[in-house]
């Protein structure tokens, strides 16, 4: 059974706006991974929520956050707004480095389809001294085409084996990528790994990278200046 230091729903202040976020924190973490969820998603994915589960299950901390207040969700445009969603991502991982409750752990980022955009382009944007790891699951890599090749993070694609367009994408990403990656593809799976044991296997991929990259044992990450 797994014991928690933490685990409650908090308030993440950021340039002007209170966006809600669901913070749980193991005994003696082993990192803390936050989640940038898909268009039309939130922190309350069942697909982002069962990986983090096995996340926690595993040591994690996990933040799950709304990228966006109810107000900005309305109007769909800001789904799509990658620039938008990024700075978001950015300024939570500040708060994050603040709060006493996650200040000394290294951090990942977890993007499930278009949320995989934001997370590469936080990612490339704060660098590895910032950001350890980087797990992608179905996601668009290609909505963040630009900053590809500057990403030092290391970074895993996971697609399902029937998801053929985004797989393509994927495959295209990884070639532009120019540091540390691989792709995993899961078997006979869809967009959304709604096929028996295919989340079960997402989960344990993403884990297994997480494990390897943000070891406890490694330096702290390093504090970024308020955006």
């Amino acid at each position: 059974m797994t014991n928690y230091t933490f685990n409650n729903s908090v308030r993440i202040e950021v340039q002007g706006v209170s966006l809600v976020g669901d913070l749980v924190i193991p005994e003696h973490a082993a990192g803390l991974i936050i989640f940038s969820h898909g268009s039309g998603s939130s922190r309350l994915s069942t697909r982002n929520r069962t990986v983090a589960s096995h996340l926690q299950r595993s040591g994690f901390a996990t933040l799950l956050f709304d990228l966006l207040t109810e107000d900005e969700d309305r109007d769909g445009s800001n789904r799509f707004d990658i620039p938008k969603l990024t700075r978001r991502l950015i300024d939570t991982t500040y708060w994050v480095q603040q709060d006493p409750r996650t200040e000394q752990l290294n951090i990942g980022f977890f993007g499930a389809s278009t949320g995989a955009a934001s997370a590469i382009g936080a990612a490339a944007a704060e660098g590895p001294d910032i950001i350890k790891a980087v797990v992608s699951r179905g996601g668009r890599p290609d909505l963040a085409d630009a900053v590809l090749p500057d990403l030092m993070v290391p970074t895993l694609l996971i697609v399902g084996g029937k998801d053929e367009e985004v797989l393509e994408l994927n495959k295209q990403a990884q070639d532009r990528i120019q540091c540390i990656k691989d792709l995993e593809i899961v078997p006979d799976a869809t967009h959304l790994f709604e096929e028996p044991g295919a989340l079960e296997m997402v989960a344990q991929l993403a884990t297994d990278w997480f494990r390897k990259y943000l070891k406890p044992d490694k330096q702290q990450p390093l504090h970024q200046q308020q955006p």
